[in-house]
């Protein structure tokens, strides 16, 4: 990407690199196999971008990606579980009035705040007003929530959603991101770097753990699952009778067929997204604010003397990239099918997608977009590469030799090390990333 010719043709190589190395997975493996990682490498890609946005553009450290993915994912319910009639009418009453209370504590302490001058009874005022909301609220909350749980907490035990088509999510998912991401900037981007980096991870922490344990919003670990789908299901595609024709025409079962037609369509929605938030993120890293961005993650005392608004404009940016994190991750809840609030790990949604930024070029739209196909790849790929190596390894050796047996088992763990593998290599012969920023 330096202006000639070979930079020009060098992200093209490597994309054409990228989607060999996929079609070599469908036709050793299977092309159902193939299409789920690209599906995958899809959410990955946009889930980067969002990152991207925050680091490459502003130089936002953010390691609570997780937190904004779990809000994604919660989108997922909210919009396409039907209403728990039941549980609304036990105790969602209860929750409206608790809502409504800790709203007008809020209010009434910012109000108070504006109001009181003088900090003695500034602060004796506001003490009051939180100690009263809190157990206000608490007064109408906890009897709330015990009735809720108490509906027929294996089967549901919380209030459900809206019952709407689950790509709403994908909206929703982004705007309760951004709405935290708000929150978030608000208290934690005045912070420097390393500070921002741990109050992120602490906050996205607490994101999940109020995640696991509300069973009234979300069922906690007794997890969601069946949510609707946005594409046919398998079944419904074998016993419709044009679906079977098409697969005898293609040579193929409809078993074997309606896999692969859902991860099709699955992945031409995923690919919309991406290609609507790559051609946004491109527009805006282009324009005059997209130089002033960089302006300031350049050098953050020139531009505030050139009067900038420099934690204006990081609260923008850092609500812009999460936003598009939640949606990723309302993406991923939508292909799974399900809810499980104990898989949102740090290693997931914040080691691999650091890599991928960094593997793919920082500040580089298209360097994240395939950073995001290259390390979800090998993370997928590494157990069966792995595997290979250590039979080819070990080939000389008996069936029954302890080490052999050992190696064979440990071939699970060739995706950390592959990972840091990739990493020093890039950094040592690539150190800007694959597609480097301009």
């Amino acid at each position: 990407m330096n202006g000639n010719g070979n930079g020009n043709l060098r992200p093209i190589l490597m994309f054409l690199a990228m989607f060999a190395a996929l079609a070599a997975v469908g036709l050793i493996q299977s092309w159902s196999l193939a299409l789920a990682i690209l599906n995958l490498c899809l959410i990955s890609a946009v889930m980067s971008l969002g990152v991207n946005i925050q680091w490459g553009y502003a130089g936002l450290f953010n390691v609570g990606i997780m937190g904004f993915a779990a809000l994604g994912g919660v989108a997922g319910i909210l919009m396409s579980v039907p209403p728990v009639t039941a549980a609304w009418q036990a105790g969602g009453g209860g929750i409206a009035i608790a809502l409504a209370t800790s709203i007008a504590t809020i209010l009434a302490a910012v109000f108070a705040a504006k109001r009181i001058a003088a900090p003695g009874p500034r602060r004796l005022v506001l003490a009051i007003i939180i100690v009263a909301g809190y157990f206000l609220t608490r007064a109408f909350f906890d009897p709330a929530v015990e009735a809720i749980e108490a509906v027929e907490p294996a089967k549901t035990g919380f209030l459900g959603g809206l019952g709407l088509p689950i790509l709403f999510s994908w909206i929703v998912g982004g705007v309760l991101a951004a709405g935290a991401a708000w929150i978030v900037g608000k208290i934690a981007l005045g912070l420097r770097s390393d500070y921002l980096a741990i109050a992120t991870l602490g906050i996205s922490e607490i994101i999940v753990a109020v995640l696991k344990n509300e069973d009234w919003l979300t069922r906690g670990v007794k997890n969601v699952s069946g949510l609707a789908r946005p594409v046919p299901y398998e079944v419904d595609l074998q016993q419709a009778v044009w679906f079977q024709e098409w697969a005898d025409r293609l040579g193929a079962t409809p078993v074997e067929f309606s896999s692969i037609f859902v991860k099709l369509s699955y992945g031409s929605l995923f690919a919309v997204v991406l290609l609507v938030v790559l051609w946004l993120s491109q527009r805006a890293l282009n324009s005059p604010w997209g130089r002033m961005m960089r302006a300031i993650r350049d050098n953050e005392v020139s531009a505030a003397a050139m009067g900038k608004n420099i934690k204006g404009r990081h609260l923008q940016v850092f609500i812009l990239g999460s936003a598009v994190v939640g949606i990723a991750g309302a993406m991923l809840t939508t292909l799974d099918g399900q809810f499980t609030p104990a898989s949102y790990q740090p290693l997931r949604f914040t080691f691999i997608i650091w890599v991928m930024v960094i593997v793919g070029g920082s500040g580089n739209n298209w360097g994240a977009v395939l950073g995001g196909f290259v390390i979800w790849f090998f993370w997928i790929e590494a157990e069966p590469m792995g595997l290979w190596l250590m039979d080819l390894l070990t080939a000389g050796l008996d069936e029954g030799n302890p080490l052999r047996k050992h190696l064979l088992d440990s071939a699970a763990h060739m995706r950390l090390m592959t990972m840091g593998l990739i990493l020093l290599l890039v950094l040592r012969f690539s150190p800007r990333g694959l597609i480097p920023e301009k």
